[in-house]
């Protein structure tokens, strides 16, 4: 329903919520999802899809994953919310973000796995555009630190060449886009304790013991 205000413009009525159409018109959810899925495609295909996003669930809680057609450039606790993320990637890749779960099938199927305890070691392709100079390269390294082991942030500085910059390779594992499948959860504080992580302490715990009961 619309009213016509003095001036000829036609404005809504009721609470502005949409309710009364809902109601008049409603839309089964799963109709709702496959269009949802069909405009993702078409616009991949039309080459309108620069950053497809989804959610899953873990036993570290939700995590988002993003990825471009280089590969995986984002997961992401959702303790760092999830909408400031999404700003983010359209900020620094593209603005053309969209929900496309089906592009991130790959992903999703890994990272379930690596839960499982069924991998060690991911094999989808990687995007490192969230970051640059140092930090990148210490991400690129932590690959590295094999599953179930673990380095201190003073043995990374070194085996990246650059021993004094200990404080440099905390600040990289701390901001690492990629957490999880790039492992800074497996750097610690030269006495072994913890030290920080993106996902928080339990989380970082939790990734530490699934990977040494394997």
């Amino acid at each position: 329903m619309t009213d016509i205000t003095p001036s000829g413009i036609s404005r809504p009525t009721g609470d502005g919520t949409g309710a009364e159409h809902a109601a008049l018109f409603p839309i089964d959810p799963g109709a709702m999802a496959a269009l949802h899925t069909r405009l993702a495609e078409l616009a991949g295909e039309r080459g309108l899809l620069d950053v497809a996003y989804r959610t899953i669930d873990t036993p570290v809680g939700p995590l988002l994953l993003a990825a471009t057609e280089k590969g995986l450039v984002r997961v992401a606790f959702e303790r760092e919310d999830f909408d400031m993320v999404l700003e983010s990637l359209a900020r620094k890749i593209s603005p053309r973000v969209l929900e496309a779960p089906r592009r991130l099938d790959a992903v999703a199927a890994e990272i379930d796995e690596y839960f499982a305890g069924k991998r060690h070691a991911f094999d989808v392709p990687l995007d490192y555009a969230m970051s640059s100079g140092f930090r990148q390269i210490v991400q690129r390294y932590l690959p590295h630190i094999g599953y179930g082991r673990t380095q201190s942030y003073k043995e990374v500085a070194e085996l990246v060449g650059n021993p004094k910059a200990v404080r440099a390779v905390g600040t990289a594992c701390a901001t690492n886009p990629l957490p999880v499948v790039v492992p800074c959860h497996r750097v610690l504080r030269t006495d072994g304790s913890l030290g920080g992580y993106i996902g928080g302490p339990d989380a970082k715990t939790t990734l530490l013991t699934l990977e040494k009961a394997a």
